[in-house]
């Protein structure tokens, strides 16, 4: 079914300023909405019930991206276990219920493609989920965003509310993190390599082994994944959103080594743990909707690589350098 958000009506994009969020803004101004509404986090503190209810009764949002929460990579997961459960319980249960409290009409939830067992066939159908033991190096996270799939669906049954999820795999692109320790590899990679390169050294190590497989979606193309499931998507089970293209660790680092530090040789820390294997998501289901991605992966490096050095450009201006 086909319903168009009214260029008008009053859209709430929980979590604006993060990497999912501002491409989610970005997104809707080029489609022409001009009722955006955002709240930062000194304005609104989402994990508190009572100040998202009050913000919900004084703005009544028609639409929700819900796009906010704590992130990070296998660093950031392995030592700040307790924030990555409690902050993104917390965010979806109190923006959820206030959703539901002021008749919003449509909320779309995002949650991370970790939500999938270890060891889920390849490439992963929205059917693994819950099928097997998670991977430890982010169950925190994981299990967070497994609960906000079932709290979306709970209030689909008991409420009637057309509460949606959708499952993206790994992000980058412009507002990304890159720091080096609580990043994910993508921007990690391009900070190691940029930082050896300005610093005069050839040789720069990756984590692991460099064999584990993954897939990388824009997340420009998220934001306009997420507008089409807005209007195009109206059921209870969530959809994974990807390329459906994966590949190593390896030529992931090669790619960003011939982007940005041409000279660089690789080595690899096998000390370091290398995660889930393999995770590349099935997106037929999406596909089938009417959406692909469209964001190649070697231009979307560049076009990344860009936006990070006009940031450090903007920094060091403000520096006085």
């Amino acid at each position: 079914m086909t319903t168009a958000v009214p260029k008008d009506a009053r859209i709430y994009v929980a979590g604006h300023t993060g990497l999912v969020g501002s491409a989610t803004v970005r997104r809707l101004e080029a489609a022409g909405h001009t009722n955006i509404l955002t709240a930062s986090r000194k304005q609104l503190d989402l994990r508190d019930q009572s100040e998202v209810s009050h913000w919900f009764k004084a703005n009544r949002p028609e639409y929700v991206f819900l796009v906010a929460g704590t992130v990070g990579g296998i660093m950031a997961n392995s030592t700040r276990p307790a924030e990555f459960i409690y902050d993104n319980m917390m965010i979806h249960g109190t923006v959820v219920h206030a959703a539901y409290e002021y008749n919003t009409t449509k909320l779309l939830y995002l949650g991370s493609s970790c939500i999938y067992p270890r060891d889920a066939s390849q490439p992963i159908t929205e059917e693994a989920l819950l099928t097997g033991p998670l991977e430890p190096t982010n169950e925190w996270y994981a299990i967070a965003k497994i609960s906000g799939i079932k709290l979306c669906q709970a209030y689909r049954r008991q409420y009637g509310c057309n509460f949606i999820s959708a499952m993206p795999t790994n992000l980058y692109g412009p507002n990304d993190n890159f720091d080096l320790t609580s990043s994910h590899v993508l921007p990690a990679l391009i900070r190691r390599f940029h930082d050896a390169k300005v610093q005069g050294v050839d040789e720069v190590q990756i984590w692991g082994t460099g064999s584990p497989q993954r897939e990388f979606l824009h997340v420009d193309d998220l934001a306009d994944a997420c507008l089409h499931l807005m209007e195009h998507y109206d059921d209870d089970q969530h959809v994974n959103v990807g390329t459906g293209v994966d590949l190593p660790i390896k030529e992931l680092a090669e790619k960003i080594r011939d982007v940005v530090h041409p000279t660089a040789t690789l080595t690899f820390d096998t000390s370091k743990p290398d995660g889930t294997p393999r995770k590349v998501l099935d997106v037929s289901k999406l596909n089938s909707n009417g959406w692909k991605a469209s964001i190649d992966l070697d231009a979307g490096i560049r076009t990344t690589y860009q936006w990070f050095l006009e940031q450090l450009e903007q920094q060091n201006a403000l520096r006085g350098y």
